[in-house]
């Protein structure tokens, strides 16, 4: 099951808008996934909770340290929200069962001073070194013809890490958002610039969310790459969804959006093989294991 964390531990760099968008894409391709909201301030909950109920379903989650259950039956990919200031174990714990990290950033010194003491910290874990996890940067509210998109462009190479594209600031975004939706969910028409610059992210995601291209309709064939970008990181596909991953993850405190925790999924995903049966209930106040450390954080 493929794990997708957005890591920045600056706060405002717009990390809740890249997990939105990357949960309502993965909805799209008919995948079941859930949006883990790991951020105190639940702006990713608080999305999904003015989603209208007729476009693709995506699950509601909130981490919570004194519940830990199994995922749910159904449930075939997981988009992590995380909170500012994560560091040391905390954010370590995240990354053990993280498949591909995107890192939301801005142009300015201070953005890129908090994300190099962040990527520093993320590139010494084994899981990121050995390359079973997969980390990539994109510009957050950047004109892609400016001169603040080659600085970053450039810093990220000083780095080390794959600068996968900027996202440019437009009202688009805020005004999808509002409604509980992402660009993916808007016609085409009024998204089509949007849709572009999201191209060279998803690529690169596709091997991770075992995903396939959006239709050539609604996006256009995606730029080459740069001769002067930094190489992105070599992983094996197979190794990677193969590598064992712990069978329990912390469940929602609250109904998933639209109908209870598994019904999100029972029409497209159905888990039994009988059509439209009742997907089994949830059990609660599970036991943390012995070190403290919650189940789906730990790999085997």
């Amino acid at each position: 099951m493929p794990v997708i964390a957005v890591i920045n531990r600056k706060g405002g760099s717009g990390k809740s808008t890249l997990a939105t968008h990357l949960s309502a894409w993965l909805a799209r391709q008919g995948k079941a996934v859930m949006l883990g909201d790991v951020d105190r301030q639940q702006c990713a909950r608080a999305w999904l909770k003015r989603r209208d109920a007729n476009l693709p379903a995506i699950a509601a989650w909130a981490i919570d340290q004194r519940n830990i259950l199994k995922v749910p039956a159904g449930v075939t990919h997981v988009v992590l929200d995380t909170p500012g200031g994560m560091q040391g174990f905390e954010l370590a714990k995240v990354v053990m069962s993280t498949d591909a990290i995107i890192m939301p950033v801005c142009s300015s010194l201070f953005d890129r001073e908090s994300a190099s003491a962040c990527l520093a910290e993320l590139l010494a874990l084994p899981r990121i070194a050995s390359g079973r996890c997969r980390l990539g940067v994109v510009g957050m509210r950047i004109d892609a013809r400016t001169h603040a998109a080659q600085v970053l462009r450039d810093w990220a190479h000083e780095q080390h890490v794959p600068f996968l594209g900027v996202l440019r600031e437009t009202q688009t975004y805020v005004r999808s958002l509002e409604n509980g939706q992402t660009v993916f969910d808007l016609r085409a028409t009024s998204s089509a610039a949007d849709l572009l610059q999201w191209e060279p992210i998803l690529e690169w995601l596709f091997p991770v969310a075992n995903a396939t291209p959006a239709p050539t309709a609604t996006m256009a064939p995606a730029k080459p790459i740069p001769a002067n970008s930094p190489p992105l990181q070599q992983d094996s596909t197979a190794e990677r969804l193969n590598t064992p991953r712990a069978v329990s993850l912390m469940p929602a405190q609250e109904s998933m959006v639209h109908g209870n925790r598994l019904s999100v999924f029972a029409t497209s995903n159905p888990v039994s093989s009988q059509q439209g049966a009742e997907l089994p209930a949830m059990p609660r106040n599970a036991s943390r294991e012995r070190t403290g450390v919650p189940q789906f954080l730990l790999r085997h």
